[in-house]
């Protein structure tokens, strides 16, 4: 079994954004893996019980892609996660199976395995317990976990994928979880023009404009102060007042995982990467255009008793919303999965 070794030295820069590795990742027979794109981290975060081997990242993209996990065939995981979006959907809530629609947004799935939580009120702990609950969520994929397995298991050549990642064709759901979660794993956007000039002083790869708007971003703007590092995200869950509607909470976020006052209305800060290709945009797909986004936070979101206290007008002028849009652009970069760039065709195949 053929495992990618990931090692390297994390450097947090004083800015917040990945420097360097000290080393590339290597594969096979010591033969050097394409690099991950700049301004990701080679030090990719797996969990001991579940390393990742090329051989469980394909049967996790197969996995990913098979509409048959859905209770009719017809939804598979790239129904809401489609490559040429960076694994978002374009839609303003997701869609299942019988066009159900749920309630929320189909986050974008890149760079989450840097994740410390998943789905918006962070439910889930880990890329294995994600992959598995939208499968027998009854408005997203409509399955039991006992069914898939049945018709994965009646499949000669899944019973082969399954030997080749695990060593023998015993069939679980922890094990499809695994495979799932190794493939998302690999799922990472880097090299944007905001990199080329953060890590490689490439002051071409970022128009003026763009540059104001990286200084607003990091200062007056305050959009640094939950979109840190080189994920662009804190990971933690803040109520910026885009489900207060009317007096009142139209979703209570986090607070139903954890009870906690502070976690009502909250929803976890999302990537920024490709942020561009990743509209509409909020936990309900709420704003169609990052315009729409630069305004709702420029006059302080919508005020409530549950409101972040980070979050306040801005009375930002016209030529600054510009300038922090051309940046939020800038971090549409290129994707990779597994040892290769992704193309955004070849991921279905």
């Amino acid at each position: 079994m053929r495992t990618l070794r990931f090692v390297a030295a994390l450097v947090l820069a004083t800015s917040g954004a990945w420097a360097a590795a000290a080393c590339a990742p290597s594969g096979p027979a010591g033969r050097p893996l394409p690099e991950l794109p700049l301004g990701a981290s080679p030090l990719v975060p797996v969990p001991p019980d579940n390393p990742l081997t090329e051989a469980k990242v394909e049967l996790g993209r197969r996995l990913f892609f098979d509409a048959q996990l859905s209770r009719d065939s017809t939804v598979s995981c790239s129904s809401c996660h489609e490559p040429e979006r960076s694994f978002s959907d374009g839609r303003t809530v997701a869609r299942g199976i019988d066009d159900k629609e749920g309630t929320r947004n189909a986050p974008a799935l890149i760079n989450r395995a840097y994740g410390r939580s998943f789905f918006w009120d962070g439910r889930a702990r880990s890329l294995e317990e994600q992959a598995l609950l939208p499968m027998v969520n009854p408005d997203e994929m409509g399955n039991t976990h006992e069914e898939i397995l049945r018709r994965l298991g009646a499949s000669g050549s899944y019973r082969r994928d399954f030997v080749d990642a695990f060593g023998d064709d015993e069939i679980t759901k922890e094990r499809m979880a695994q495979a799932i979660a190794g493939f998302v794993r690999t799922l990472v956007s880097g090299n944007s023009p905001f990199d080329r000039f953060e890590h490689l002083g490439d002051t071409a790869a970022l128009s003026e404009s763009a540059r104001r708007g990286l200084a607003l971003f990091r200062g007056r703007a305050r959009c640094a102060l939950c979109h840190t590092g080189g994920l662009f995200t804190d990971e933690r869950f803040h109520n910026t007042g885009v489900t207060w509607r009317d007096g009142e909470l139209l979703d209570s976020g986090r607070f139903v995982i954890t009870g906690k006052n502070l976690h009502r209305g909250a929803f976890k800060t999302p990537t920024l990467r490709d942020v561009a290709r990743t509209g509409p945009y909020m936990h309900d797909g709420s704003f169609a255009t990052l315009e729409e986004v630069v305004d709702f936070y420029d006059r302080g979101g919508n005020i409530n008793p549950y409101q972040d206290p980070d979050i306040q007008p801005l009375d930002l002028t016209l030529q600054e919303k510009e300038s922090l849009l051309a940046f939020l652009r800038s971090l549409s970069g290129e994707m990779r999965f597994g040892r290769a760039p992704l193309d955004r065709e070849s991921a279905h195949k």
